[in-house]
C-alpha cells in the first residue's frame, strides 16, 4: 500500500515588484490560481473519508513558507513548490496553465515535477523516537474541538483521515487497514516534549468578503514509543500537511528521526 503526489516546482519572474504578506503567501497563491482558472476546477464538494468530511480535500497544497513576509524586486526570480494528489497529467498541464496565465504579477519560466511514492508498510527499523516541526501554523482537532498540544494519537488521526481521504478521492482507494486498532496503538506513543507558539492571521474571501482564520501553532514536538508502524504516515504527511485548512498552506509538517538527528523532507 503506497501514497504518491507530484511535487512540482514552479519558476518565476517578477513583472514588477511583488509583496508576499507575513503568513500569507499560500493564500496569496491560491487566490491566483483561483483568478486563473476561472471556476472551481480544484474545489470537489462532496462527503468522503472516515473523517465524515462536509467538503472533500482538494488535491493540492502549496509549499511557500519561504515567501512570507518577503517583496520580490521587479525582474528578480522566485519560486514556490506545489504538491499534486491528483496524478493525472491533464491535471499537471492544468496547474501550470494556470500559472502560465498568471501573467501580470510574474512569467512563469520553468515547471519541474517529481513523482514521490511512500510506502505506507510499517519499518523494518525499530523507530523508538521522532522530532515533528510544525513548519506553518497548524490547527488540529479532536472530538470537534482545537488542541492546545499535539498528542500523538490526535496527530497520527488527523493524518490517517487525510491520507486515505485523498487516496480515495484521487488513488487507489482508502486506506485498508483497522483504524480503531491503529488509533489504540497511536495512543501509546508519548508526546515527551514540546516547544510551541501561537500564530494568529486571517484572510478575506474576494468572493463573500467572509473573514478566516488562519492560525494555529508552530514550533516542535517530541515523540517516544514504538514508532515504526507510524514512520510512512509521517513522511507522507510531509507532503499532505494535516490539520485544518491545509490549502492554504496550513498544517506544513517536517520530519526528523530524533535518534539519529536525521532530517527528512
Amino acid at each position: 500500500m503506497t501514497f504518491e503526489c507530484i511535487r512540482l516546482e514552479l519558476h518565476f519572474r517578477a513583472a514588477g515588484s511583488l509583496s508576499f504578506p507575513p503568513g500569507k503567501a499560500a493564500n496569496v497563491l491560491r487566490g491566483a490560481l483561483g483568478m486563473a482558472l476561472g471556476q472551481a476546477v480544484f474545489a470537489p464538494k462532496s462527503a468522503v473519508g472516515p473523517s465524515g468530511l462536509a467538503d472533500a480535500p482538494r488535491p493540492f497544497v502549496f509549499r511557500a513558507a519561504h515567501l512570507d513576509g518577503c517583496t520580490i524586486p521587479a525582474g528578480s526570480e522566485f519560486h514556490f513548490d506545489v504538491n499534486l494528489f491528483d496524478t493525472r497529467a491533464e491535471i499537471r498541464r492544468e496547474f501550470v496553465a494556470a500559472f502560465t496565465r498568471w501573467g501580470k504579477p510574474a512569467e512563469l519560466i520553468a515547471a519541474n515535477d517529481r513523482v514521490e511514492v511512500i510506502d505506507l508498510a510499517a519499518s523494518l527499523t525499530p523507530v523508538p523516537r521522532v522530532r515533528i516541526e510544525f513548519v506553518t501554523p497548524t490547527e488540529l482537532k479532536a472530538e470537534g474541538l482545537p488542541v492546545a498540544r499535539p498528542e500523538f494519537a490526535v496527530l497520527f488521526a488527523r493524518l490517517r483521515d487525510r491520507i486515505s481521504a485523498l487516496r480515495a478521492l484521487y488513488g487507489e482507494g482508502p486506506l485498508d487497514i483497522d483504524f480503531r486498532a491503529a488509533g489504540e496503538r497511536a495512543a501509546a506513543v508519548r508526546l515527551t516534549g514540546c516547544d510551541l507558539r501561537a500564530r494568529h492571521a486571517e484572510r478575506r474571501s474576494s468572493r463573500t468578503g467572509q473573514v478566516h482564520p488562519l492560525g494555529g501553532f508552530t514550533g516542535t514536538a517530541d515523540y517516544e514509543g514504538d514508532l515504526a508502524e507510524f514512520l510512512p504516515y509521517l513522511r507522507a504527511g510531509q507532503f499532505t500537511g494535516v490539520g485544518r485548512q491545509t490549502v492554504w498552506g496550513k498544517g506544513e509538517i517536517r520530519l526528523c528521526v530524533s535518534a539519529n538527528n536525521i532530517s527528512e523532507t
